[in-house]
């Protein structure tokens, strides 16, 4: 079921506007797509909009759009701004969706379980694909894909095609795609102490190598001639 977003329909744009919508407490969006040839200028509650992004759905979540108290439409989040300084949101875009049309979302990875290859080897799991782009229907977008990692030892991983049976929707990102794996924990090499000593003159009272003399046996061999 759509989460119901309540918006009002504004004819002003620019710049000086959206800073008067955000000082009176309200966020400047736009809607895109559907019958309209030219995209709707709306605002909406930011406390509102901010509880659907923290959501488990986030911004794939389909949100049923009112505006001026309208029939709902529905919609996604097509993109939104924060301001780095105090993370307050900016501006959003919407498009609207048709229910019975397929279309494109990326979806996060969340990964389960302690590999068998962290515990009982040492591995570390190293975690390459955040999130995969899939085709679906709006209304069976998941909130995330599973990966359960407790199985996995060193060397072993799992791909995205680890995880397209029984699924309602078609991967767009290449279905061989490395999601995760557990890798071998980097060692030290130890010649760095071997490689310091490399081209070192022999100490007083040391033995030249095989082949070689030191500067003062040449010395004593020019004396001697």
């Amino acid at each position: 079921m759509a989460t119901t977003l309540a918006s009002e329909a504004r004819s002003d744009r620019g710049k000086n506007v959206a800073r008067r919508l955000r000082r009176s407490g309200r966020l400047p969006a736009v809607v895109y797509g559907g019958d309209a040839e030219a995209a709707t200028a709306i605002s909406v509650d930011p406390e509102a909009l901010m509880r659907i992004l923290q959501s488990d759905t986030g911004v794939n979540t389909l949100i049923g759009l009112q505006v001026d108290a309208g029939d709902s439409t529905q919609v996604l989040i097509k993109d939104f701004q924060v301001n780095p300084l105090d993370h307050q949101l900016l501006h959003v875009d919407f498009y609207q969706v048709s229910l019975d049309q397929v279309i494109t979302v990326a979806v996060p990875i969340v990964l389960h379980g302690e590999a068998q290859g962290v515990k009982l080897q040492g591995g570390i799991i190293d975690f390459i694909q955040r999130e995969i782009s899939i085709e679906c229907l709006p209304t069976e977008i998941p909130e995330h894909l599973d990966v359960d990692v407790s199985e996995l030892m060193i060397g072993q991983g799992v791909r995205l095609r680890d995880l397209l049976e029984g699924v309602s929707w078609k991967p767009v990102t290449d279905a061989d795609t490395l999601l995760v794996h557990v890798v071998a924990p980097r060692i030290e090499e130890e010649e760095t102490a071997d490689d310091e000593g490399e081209g070192e003159a022999p100490a007083d009272g040391e033995a030249p190598a095989d082949g070689e003399k030191t500067e003062k046996a040449d010395d004593a061999d020019k004396s001697d001639s």
